[in-house]
């Protein structure tokens, strides 16, 4: 398997955009939280891998993400588990160039990647509202008044988080709530390494 700090430079080779990063950062942190809380903590780090590179085509190709995903991790080296991972993100998803994403999130991890993504650009979102910036403060109400606002993080899909959750068998609420505390118990990881930058 690709070592993580394999995985950054590949990411890196592909993005500059400090948004993109922090987005790669945080979804890896928060697959992490995922994988030691739902019973996976030997895989910890191959989670956090495959958060870490889920976006990794999104910053140059923006109309191919997905589909120039494999070649682009191909040529880094990495397997086809993780490529398969990668990809499962933009399930049903049709992007830019017209093409609809037909790999299929089979694994726990892939279904969490998928209805996690978008969810941590909403909760992101939501945080830069508060009076702390922070996401260790907010609570699971004012998170869920921030997601029935159809206005609020329009670029967020709704449906694609909600889709998420039945395909995990859970509640809104449960994704809502988990993904929260996964960013909160996160942040301060996360501040490190973008300063590091």
């Amino acid at each position: 398997m690709i070592t993580r700090e394999d995985a950054f430079a590949l990411l890196r080779q592909y993005n500059k955009d400090p948004f993109h990063l922090q987005h790669a950062l945080t979804v890896e942190a928060v697959m992490k939280w995922y994988a030691k809380e739902l019973g996976y903590g030997e895989e910890e780090e191959y989670w956090g891998i495959v958060g870490l590179l889920h976006d990794i085509d999104f910053e140059l190709y923006p109309e191919e993400h997905c589909l120039k995903a494999p070649e682009l991790l191909r040529n880094g080296g990495v397997g086809d588990d993780v490529i398969h991972a990668v990809c499962s993100h933009g399930y049903g998803i049709t992007v830019g160039c017209g093409v609809t994403i037909d790999v299929e999130p089979i694994h726990e991890m892939e279904k969490v990647l998928f209805a996690a993504d978008e969810l941590t650009g909403l909760i992101g979102a939501a945080a830069l509202m508060r009076p702390s910036k922070s996401t260790k403060d907010m609570e699971l109400k004012s998170l869920k008044k921030k997601y029935k606002s159809k206005g609020f993080a329009a670029g967020c899909s709704r449906e694609v988080i909600e889709r998420g959750a039945r395909q995990l068998g859970w509640e809104l609420d449960k994704l809502l709530e988990m993904t929260l505390q996964a960013m909160a118990a996160t942040e301060d990881v996360i501040a490190e390494e973008i300063a590091a930058l």
